[in-house]
């Protein structure tokens, strides 16, 4: 990374301590942050991709799916964690 020192007015400032407050982030990576958009909307490719909203509804919905369906347990398995390592340890004792 490269330092540097830069000017900003007193409002800026508030902002940039807020806003780095709340995300719990430094004022530098807010900075990098705004940089970054400023690239992305020009055409540059920023660090961070354009989020896609719709995007990220459809992953949220597809990782609640997988939550809910592994609290029910385990579909149709008849093993567990526990007899797979008594089998292992059996098949490793004969030897």
């Amino acid at each position: 990374m490269i330092r540097k020192q830069i000017y900003i007015e007193e409002r800026q400032d508030r902002t940039l301590k807020r806003r780095a407050r709340a995300r719990g982030v430094t004022e530098a990576e807010i900075i990098r942050d705004a940089l970054d958009e400023v690239d992305a909307s020009t055409g540059g490719r920023g660090r961070r991709a354009r989020l896609d909203p719709a995007a990220a509804r459809k992953a949220v919905a597809f990782m609640r799916g997988l939550a809910a369906r592994r609290s029910k347990g385990p579909a149709g398995r008849r093993w567990t964690r526990d007899s797979l390592y008594d089998d292992r340890l059996a098949r490793w004792t004969k030897s």
